[in-house]
């Protein structure tokens, strides 16, 4: 590959200085593999009415990453009105307008869909929402996201478009906002934990943050309030499953962002960088982690009225308070995995032993995490019917006698056979 820096020109927006565009060539396998049937499809349209399309965003850093985007997002100086005239005569179907207002035509060209947005400037927002015009210049465009590793375009041809060092911090492993940091996130400020995300995506150090970036996220926090509670949870559970994240939920404490995203305001600090520590090779759920926080299952709930999290998140961060402390391994046998498995047995819930894996990710138990994953449960070989033919008809003592015989099989590692236990029955 090759680059060339062109010459500087002042920015028009308050708040940049002198900036130059930096462009390179990239040639990678990684970015060659995007060109499948579809995509040139889709690009002879574009070319044909003479209309520029670049690759923009988030897939531009992977592909600078060395690593194959698995979304790409297109961005183009043709309006929503064009696009919809272009893909029509050229018999391409289009699918999804949802995002039509905000300048998104999603195109279906050889069983992919291609979200192509027109260029646009942010023209007024409220920190939630933003008012947009479309525009032809790429720098404008650049100018209102949110990160310089997400504000750079790739053409189809290879040439990296970079207007305010993308490139050069993505070398450095340095996250900045574009441009001044409090203005970015007073246009939204759920870039606030955008920005902890990307920091565990990009970054090598867990400490090495711009002073006047974190000011601002602290005077800024409560901005999150107004922010719904999926969009915080989309950030914040992909941020405590990457690097860094002990850290980084340590920072959002000290700098006061708790109280706003759900998380409990006195969190246990100290137990859930123990448990970032316990877990780290072994990839916990987000709720291990964050379960950690947690004293009281009140608290749970209250997460989950501000984040609106899944039933199964809900209920793994339950079982992990209730059974953190009392379910663990022997310590007259701590090699066995009975006390786990004999639980698994007795709750006769599908998801448990899941469950339970995350517990051993919490507590660190790695040789019995390992053992248990390949554990498949066995079956208990006694049924209701067997009692019944042996003259036991009332429901109470048949599940009397079930449980008798459960204990019995459990005490033999799950080995006893139906006609093993039934001999119980008739002595």
């Amino acid at each position: 590959m090759w680059c060339r820096i062109l010459s500087p020109r002042i920015v028009g927006r308050t708040g940049f200085c002198w900036r130059s565009l930096f462009t390179m060539q990239l040639k990678t396998s990684e970015f060659q593999s995007l060109f499948t049937e579809g995509l040139n499809g889709l690009a002879v349209v574009f070319e044909k009415h003479q209309h520029e399309l670049r690759i923009a965003g988030g897939a531009v850093r992977d592909l600078l990453s060395g690593k194959r985007p698995e979304d790409v997002d297109f961005a183009t100086t043709a309006t929503p009105e064009e696009m919809k005239e272009m893909f029509q005569k050229a018999g391409i179907r289009m699918i999804n307008n949802k995002g039509e207002k905000h300048g998104t035509i999603t195109a279906r060209l050889n069983n992919e869909n291609f979200e192509v947005t027109t260029l646009r400037v942010d023209v007024q927002t409220d920190g939630r929402h933003a008012e947009v015009e479309f525009t032809t210049d790429w720098q404008k465009d650049a100018e209102r996201r949110d990160l310089t590793i997400n504000s750079m375009f790739l053409g189809l041809d290879g040439t990296l478009y970079d207007y305010f060092k993308g490139y050069e911090d993505l070398q450095n492993r340095k996250v900045r906002f574009v441009g001044s940091a409090d203005q970015r996130i007073k246009e939204d400020y759920l870039r606030i934990l955008r920005y902890f995300r990307f920091y565990g995506r990009v970054a090598s150090e867990p400490d090495n943050h711009e002073p006047e970036t974190l000011a601002s996220i602290r005077e800024n926090s409560r901005g999150l309030a107004a922010i719904s509670g999926e969009r915080i949870w989309q950030e914040l559970k992909k941020m405590v499953v990457g690097n860094h994240a002990a850290h980084l939920l340590e920072l959002m404490y000290s700098l006061e962002l708790a109280q706003y995203i759900g998380l409990p305001p006195d969190g246990n600090v100290e137990e859930m960088r123990r448990v970032c520590q316990n877990a780290e090779d072994h990839s916990p759920k987000p709720m291990t982690i964050l379960a950690a926080l947690f004293s009281r299952p009140e608290e749970v709930e209250k997460m989950d009225l501000r984040l609106k999290v899944s039933k199964e998140e809900r209920t793994l961060a339950l079982f992990l308070i209730k059974h953190r402390r009392e379910l663990r391994k022997s310590e007259d046998e701590p090699d066995s995995l009975k006390p786990f498995t004999d639980f698994i047995i007795d709750s006769r819930e599908l998801d448990t032993q899941s469950k339970v894996c995350e517990l051993l990710k919490y507590q660190g138990e790695e040789k019995l995490l390992a053992e248990l994953s390949r554990w498949t449960i066995p079956r208990f070989p006694v049924s209701g019917h067997d009692l019944r033919k042996m003259g036991i008809t009332t429901g109470k003592e048949i599940g009397t006698t079930l449980q008798k015989l459960r204990d019995i099989w459990k005490r033999s590692g799950y080995q006893m056979d139906k006609d093993e236990l039934l001999s119980y029955v008739k002595s």
